[in-house]
């Protein structure tokens, strides 16, 4: 039977090899960041957002600036690290956290009412016909169940 080699038969350990990528394949942590929420029942839950092809994200910004210029002065939002956010949104299946999003419409306010919007004006033109007739065809199963509705007879 031949002997399989054991780690001590292969001499000194060799190092492990220096990564030829630059950049990591996962972003490091970003720390602290500031996390939108919304007022729950039992405190402030956390709000998910759609990417532009309909996945579900949790967003985060690294700053209470770059949150109050994409959602606005009165967005409440609660400090929280990376990790937490990701152990907060896990079990809803939500997967995606997108940091500082940048493809969003800068935020304005919604307009105040000045009054009642003016009523759109009537626009004479031809009168559309009904799409079905007003009368069903005479002849037919369903005149004479309508003529003897109108009637007051059975048909």
């Amino acid at each position: 039977m031949p002997r399989t080699p054991l780690a001590d038969d292969r001499g000194p350990a060799q190092p492990a090899p220096e990564p030829t990528d630059a950049e990591p394949a996962e972003p490091a942590p970003a720390g602290r960041l500031c996390v939108p929420v919304r007022p729950g029942v039992h405190g402030v839950t956390t709000r998910l957002y759609r990417t532009p092809v309909g996945a579900r994200t949790a967003v985060a910004f690294t700053s209470p600036e770059r949150l109050r210029a994409t959602l606005g002065g009165d967005q409440p939002w609660i400090p929280l690290s990376e990790p937490a956010l990701r152990a907060l949104t896990r079990p809803l299946g939500v997967r995606a956290l997108t940091v500082d999003p940048v493809l969003t419409a800068p935020f304005t306010p919604a307009p105040t009412p000045a009054g009642p919007a003016p009523a759109p004006e009537a626009v004479p033109g031809p009168v559309a016909e009904p799409p079905y007739p007003a009368r069903p065809r005479p002849g037919t199963p369903c005149a004479r169940r309508f003529d003897a509705a109108v009637r007051g007879t059975a048909a």
